[in-house]
């Protein structure tokens, strides 16, 4: 089945090669679904369409893999090493058929021989097997791209082969020794890896290689889902989360619009719906994805995380008398106090229903997050009933302060990071690291939160800039503010703690300037440094991978919100 529309890429690109791409492809959603159809051509463009693709692993009887080097002649990822075979099965009825992906494996037999000239007797349909699948993005250049969702099958035979030199330029049998060689010392040795293809051997072809013998145990009904796996193997985190979002944010609505109660799901719903990255809802997934086990309970464990987040910032601007929220109204503004009061407490009994239900959380880690998050709730709770304490304070040290936000705020990091290694299956060891590096991120994430509300302004906050001076907050910037001569800071301390929303922008402008003459602004900012050193420490204990550089970059982006 073809389409129409390659004859614009006119004699750039080899013919063969070229009228290939009006082959029409499976559209699918996050989930494995099919949408639609569109011709190959179309699909790999742009910011390119979410397809259905497969990824081929051949063993021999020797243990060995068969690996390919692409063709110069290809369009997309011309002369770089992948695996055995890869392509797309096409919107035809005997390619479409999900039942025991029989018609990826039928695409596969098609493909296969096309390119390798192996014999469809060769490849019994029922030798396939489907281990896992990964949803992934790879730029191949500034006009191509790969945006698929990638069915990893693998297969053990002996084959006789066929080169197609249109498609293949060089094959190799190769040990698990020679690939990591291989892999590893690329593009020094002069070679390329294909990005999904490094992807793949890095999460799943490494760890499984030894068990070719029980193919059907590894088998498992999932996605994985990736992110940017771009040729020059640079991690973005925005992309990061961008591909995690939606996993999370359909939990978190469906949990949320369980109440039947119209004006109770809407108050639920306000904050959710004024938006956000989920760093919390994704921080357990990556935290997963980097101690080598990510799964899609981790979704179940982040969507219930962010809801409990979403549950405490919905009484924290009551208890702060804070009318905007993400530049939107508050909840008990947009509604009204008890609403607000009864939403919260709603989303709090929802974010453990939610956990309960998750079908692939085991009993004995379902009681470990029980305890973990109940925990964590009441650590943040201490933290905001010591918040308030200090506003009713004439003296608060910097010790008193930290401990404070390492209940308000970095408790919710500290358990994000250790409930998502948990769930990976790591180490204990493993464990208690990427629990420490939560703390310090979620220390150093209030720390800047603090510098952004004094250095910030009123449009890009979303309430207005100095609020914590005005309303005489206890943060380190203040606390060493406090500490300095008062004459150096005259404006400062008539403002602070004087609740006058109305205060002149001039003024809050001169705040800002004793702030930062007295050192009390570059004092908080080196705090925070520490912090941020400290995080990426505890990295440097866990071995590199993609997945890691994530969480570095996560790490990095506290201190450049304020740049």
């Amino acid at each position: 089945m073809v389409g129409e529309g390659h004859s614009f890429l006119g004699n750039e690109y080899d013919e063969t090669q070229t009228t290939m791409m009006d082959e029409m492809v499976i559209l699918v959603d996050e989930n494995d679904n099919q949408i639609g159809s569109m011709s190959k051509v179309e699909s790999h463009l742009g910011n390119g369409s979410l397809h259905r693709a497969f990824s081929i692993h051949i063993f021999n009887s020797e243990g060995k893999l068969l690996i390919q080097k692409r063709a110069a002649s290809k369009i997309t990822f011309p002369s770089v090493w992948a695996n055995s075979c890869c392509s797309h099965p096409l919107d035809v009825d005997d390619e479409n058929e999900m039942a025991d992906d029989i018609g990826v494996k039928r695409a596969a037999v098609r493909k296969i021989e096309q390119e390798l000239g192996i014999p469809p007797s060769q490849l019994p349909l029922s030798d396939f097997h489907l281990i896992t699948r990964m949803h992934y993005l790879a730029k191949a250049d500034e006009k191509w791209i790969e945006h698929e969702l990638d069915h990893i099958l693998f297969i053990k035979a002996d084959v006789t082969l066929d080169i197609n030199p249109n498609e293949i330029d060089e094959v190799r049998w190769v040990n698990q020794q020679e690939l990591a060689e291989l892999v590893n010392g690329s593009p020094t040795n002069g070679q390329h890896i294909a990005p999904w293809f490094r992807e793949i051997n890095d999460r799943f072809v490494s760890n499984w290689w030894g068990h070719l013998d029980e193919m059907a145990s590894l088998q498992e009904d999932v996605v994985h889902h990736i992110g940017d796996v771009s040729a020059t193997n640079e991690a973005s985190l925005l992309d990061a989360l961008k591909c995690h979002s939606n996993a999370v944010e359909t939990r978190i609505i469906t949990a949320l619009e369980k109440t039947k109660h119209a004006k109770l799901k809407n108050a639920m719903l306000h904050l959710i719906e004024g938006g956000g990255k989920r760093l919390r809802a994704i921080m357990p997934w990556l935290v997963a994805d980097a101690c080598g086990g990510a799964s899609d309970s981790l979704y179940d464990l982040g969507a219930a995380i962010e809801i409990i987040h979403n549950f405490t910032l919905v009484h924290d601007d009551i208890m702060d008398n804070d009318e905007l929220r993400r530049g939107r109204e508050a909840v008990h503004i947009a509604f009204d106090m008890p609403t607000a009061i009864n939403a919260g407490d709603a989303m709090l009994a929802v974010s453990f229903e939610l956990l309960s239900e998750a079908e692939e959380i085991s009993y004995e880690n379902f009681r470990s997050l029980i305890s973990i998050i109940g925990k964590m709730v009441r650590k943040v709770s201490e933290g905001q009933q010591l918040d308030m304490d200090f506003e009713n304070r004439d003296f608060v040290s910097e010790e008193e302060y930290l401990t404070m936000i390492s209940g308000k705020t970095a408790a919710m990091f500290t358990t994000c990071a250790r409930t998502g290694a948990i769930l990976s299956g790591t180490s204990n060891d493993v464990i208690e690291n990427m629990a420490s590096w939560g703390e310090n991120l979620g220390l150093c994430f209030q720390l800047m939160d603090d510098l952004i509300d004094a250095t910030g302004d009123s449009e890009t906050l979303g309430k207005p800039a100095c609020s914590d001076v005005v309303e005489g907050k206890r943060t380190l910037i203040a606390i060493h503010a406090l500490e300095q001569d008062s004459a150096q800071l005259p404006t400062f301390n008539l403002t602070f703690g004087c609740g006058d929303d109305d205060t002149p922008k001039e003024t809050l402008d001169l705040v800002l300037e004793e702030l930062t003459a007295s050192g009390s602004i570059d004092y908080a900012k080196d705090r925070a440094m520490e912090y941020h050193q400290r995080a990426h420490a505890c990295l440097d204990n866990m071995p590199d991978s993609v997945a890691l550089q994530i969480l570095r970059q996560l790490t990095d982006w506290q201190l450049v919100r304020i740049s």
